[in-house]
């Protein structure tokens, strides 16, 4: 029986030895880095918290505890009679204004996803004469101060007959100039080799839009369309000009008449500013994931 032998290498492998733990001493630093960091991230938290559970504490209060001057932040005795109060109003529809703000601020949302999305797509992906002169068009309209614009937009709705009327909210501001530039901001960071895959495959440019792009901008449209939620949700000097009758008031200028009326009872004037908060508040719970991701990533490329 022959002998087979292997021959040698000249070069031998080096064996790589573990990598040698950390002294305790740098364990130590690092877990004093971590827990300094950490503290100062909860001092933060807590002051940006503190205004939002105080204003909750209050609304739980009894009239005179609210209006004491010294800071009380359990309620003793607690009570609900400021929400009964509130809600059962009779010359201040709180209900009737929380819809009318849900229906203003979700129409308009719609309204600017629909006009926003394919203009920053045709801007962004699409070859034309004139594309740059048009977007630095847009842009520039950011800088635009929004009280200008005041006097025109009511004599447009006057025309429409939209005064005191949802419309005269939801539609003027639906053409985003923002939300075009948000938009082709992230559309500027999609591979181009997607929509060549499509094209070879037979679709046209709306195919492509509808079926490629869209599905892939999903966490911009959810982050554009929270920002414009907030921003209708939120005004209240155009809802004063337009809506007249209190039953057609949004939230915001409603609480406003509230306020006037009710400038002492500050268990009121909490309760009503947490009935205004718990939808935005549960809006970006449930749309957070997406709001991170469409920011980060539309950043990414001019």
């Amino acid at each position: 029986m022959t002998e087979i032998r292997v021959p040698q290498s000249r070069h031998p492998v080096p064996v790589r030895e573990p990598d040698a733990a950390p002294a305790p001493a740098t364990v130590a630093r690092r877990r004093l880095r971590r827990s300094l960091l950490h503290l100062i991230l909860a001092v933060v938290a807590a002051l940006y918290l503190s205004p939002l559970l105080y204003m909750l504490v209050t609304s739980f209060k009894t009239p005179s505890d609210a209006g004491s001057t010294t800071p009380q932040w359990i309620p003793s005795p607690g009570t609900l009679n400021a929400y009964r109060d509130v809600l059962g109003a009779t010359d201040s529809p709180v209900l009737r204004w929380l819809l009318n703000s849900l229906v203003a601020a979700a129409a308009h949302t719609l309204l600017v996803l629909v006009t926003a999305t394919p203009a920053a797509y045709a801007l962004a992906r699409m070859r034309f004469r004139g594309r740059t002169v048009i977007f630095t068009a847009v842009v520039a309209t950011l800088f635009v101060p929004p009280m200008v614009l005041l006097i025109p937009n009511f004599l447009i709705v006057n025309e429409f007959a939209w005064v005191d009327s949802l419309p005269a909210v939801i539609v003027p501001g639906a053409a985003s100039a923002f939300g075009v530039f948000f938009l082709r901001q992230f559309f500027l960071t999609l591979p181009g080799e997607l929509e060549e895959a499509a094209e070879i495959d037979g679709c046209n440019r709306w195919q492509i839009f509808v079926r490629v792009v869209l599905p892939l901008t999903k966490p911009a449209l959810v982050t554009l369309g929270m920002l414009a939620f907030l921003a209708n949700w939120n005004d209240f000097l155009w809802p004063l000009y337009v809506l007249l009758s209190p039953e057609s008031l949004t939230l915001p200028a409603g609480l406003a008449n509230f306020q006037s009326a009710n400038n002492i009872h500050y268990d009121l004037l909490m309760a009503g500013a947490v009935i205004a908060s718990v939808p935005v508040l549960l809006l970006y719970v449930v749309a957070q994931r997406w709001v991170i991701e469409g920011v980060s990533r539309s950043g990414l490329k001019g």
